[in-house]
This record gives C-alpha cells, structure tokens and sequence, in this order.
C-alpha cells in the first residue's frame, strides 16, 4: 500500500527556515511528479512547488525565491526546503505523488509561524 508521510512541520519565528520531508514507499518514486500543496484555516488548498523528473522546478509568486523544492530518488523522499517564512505561510502543507492517474497524498504537516 502505498504510503505518502511529511515530516519537519513545527513552529517558528518569522523569518525563519524549516524543511519539510516527504517520504513516499511502494511506487516507483522517480517517475512522479512531486508537488506540495497548503491549506490555512478557511482557505482552499494551494499550490506551492513542483518538480518533475526533469527541468527546472515550478512555483507560484507567494513562494519564489523563498522556498526550493528537490528530491532525491535514492531515498524515495521529496524535500520542501523554506526560508524566510512569513506569518501567512501558516498551513497545513501536504506533499502530493502524481504520475498519470495515480495520485497519492499525505496527511499532512502543520507549519506555524508566529513571533
């Protein structure tokens, strides 16, 4: 069965850095796109990187040139590596495997920032 978990989720200053994990098992891991995603209380899921098996990785404004994404396929595992956080990244954030129709998602990371 396969199992999707984030990890590295905590509380921190604004200003800050924290590296989430996602570690997926049971598929093969290099031929999925890895994406996150994050939800605020009362907001819709949104979008925050993507990278692919090959090419440069993607991201929305709100989060370029703060936050990278990267794998390592060795590992089956997907990091989300954020610097100088903001009050309003707060979120649940969920690492998602796609590859076609096969979709596969966490449960999720509570990332807080807060002074």
């Amino acid at each position: 069965q396969v199992q999707v978990v984030e990890s590295g989720g905590g509380l921190v200053q604004p200003g800050g850095s924290l590296r989430l994990s996602c570690a997926v098992s049971e598929i093969n891991f290099s031929i999925y796109h890895i994406h996150w995603y994050r939800q605020a209380p009362g907001k819709q899921r949104e979008w925050v990187a993507t990278i692919g098996t090959g090419g440069p990785a993607k991201y929305p404004e709100s989060v370029k040139g703060r936050f990278t994404i990267s794998r390592d396929n060795a590992k089956n595992t997907a990091y989300l590596q954020m610097n100088s956080l903001k009050l309003e990244d707060t979120a649940v954030y969920y690492c998602n495997a796609k590859w076609y129709t096969n979709d596969f998602w966490g449960q999720g990371t509570q990332v807080t920032v807060s002074s």
